[in-house]
């Protein structure tokens, strides 16, 4: 029983999934430069810094942080992509090798589902005859046999949604009055904070509330921590 090759297209569901994902995945990447930005820029506030300090340290934060994220974004999906695609050539090699016992595998796979056992065996044949390499790939490796996310891309999203995080904390204490630019910043970081809380929910179906208040709870913690930090260090040096 030899192995086909998928010529299907992706079914739709796993098509909105894989949006989800990517979405959650940049509400996320915004998430973590609002929050690591707001810290930079509220230490370096808090020892009564210039706002050109304030700007270069945002900057350097917002680059430096922006590129780990995406180089560790690149690694990982690369690490995944060649994980998934060494799974498939010794699943295709299994199904030219061993046809039958991947056949009872996939009926057993089914079996376990609640099939009574010569359905099973229909189904897994099947599907087998339709796609073998397809059936094998996502019941019993987890996988898509046709998709692969691009490193590069995932890389690029990441980095992007990242850099769009970190503006809003930057720009609102660097381009804020001096004697209001930390009320500004926490205002507009609560605000960001609080739209990447409901919008990470909203995508993951569930109650906004809690990750809303987390989400302020934790980014109000590290500002104020930061800022403290960075009065003490100012004081002591100045």
């Amino acid at each position: 029983m030899a192995a086909t090759s998928s010529t299907s297209t992706a079914d739709p569901g796993t098509k909105i999934h894989g949006k989800l994902n990517w979405l959650r995945a940049g509400v996320l990447g915004a998430n973590d430069g609002i929050m690591s930005i707001a810290g930079i820029v509220m230490g370096v506030a808090g020892a009564d810094a210039s706002s050109r300090a304030l700007l270069i340290a945002g900057l350097a934060g917002l680059v430096a942080g922006a590129l780990s994220m995406a180089g560790g974004e690149y690694v990982s999906v690369s690490s995944q992509k060649d994980t998934e695609l060494a799974a498939l050539e010794a699943g295709r090699q299994a199904l030219v090798d061993n046809p039958e016992e991947e056949l009872d595998d996939l009926t057993e796979i089914f079996r376990s589902k609640g099939l009574d056992p010569d359905l099973s065996r229909r189904v897994a044949v099947d599907l087998t005859h339709h796609d073998a390499l397809g059936a094998l790939a996502e019941l019993k490796l987890g996988i898509d046999a046709e998709q692969r996310t691009s490193p590069w891309h995932a890389a690029w999203a990441s980095m992007a949604a990242f850099t769009v995080g970190a503006m809003i904390p930057l720009l609102a204490m660097v381009l804020s009055p001096t004697s209001v630019r930390i009320q500004i910043t926490v205002v507009a970081v609560t605000l960001a904070l609080i739209l990447t809380g409901v919008t990470s929910a909203k995508l993951g179906g569930g109650s906004p509330l809690r990750p809303m208040l987390r989400n302020v709870i934790v980014g109000t913690l590290a500002m104020v921590v930061t800022y403290f930090v960075g009065h003490l260090v100012g004081v002591q040096l100045g």
